[in-house]
């Protein structure tokens, strides 16, 4: 289900954030990156910097090339 998401073009950010079974805010907490940012990311309403994108990352537990 997961690989099926992100294939059919659902947001990374979001997909990694769910399987990791966080909430918007526990990502923020976990992350220093606004809970607002986070969501205009999911939503496309934003892309976020390389350091923001390096943050959410690193709390995510993936590479930051594959939230791109």
């Amino acid at each position: 289900a997961f690989m099926v998401r992100l294939v059919g073009g659902e947001n990374p950010l979001r997909v990694f954030r769910d399987w990791r079974g966080l909430t918007q805010q526990s990502l923020a907490d976990a992350s220093g990156v606004n809970r607002v940012q986070i969501a205009d990311i999911e939503a496309g309403r934003a892309n976020g910097s390389v350091q923001t994108l390096k943050k959410l990352a690193a709390a995510l537990g993936v590479a930051m090339d594959e939230l791109v």
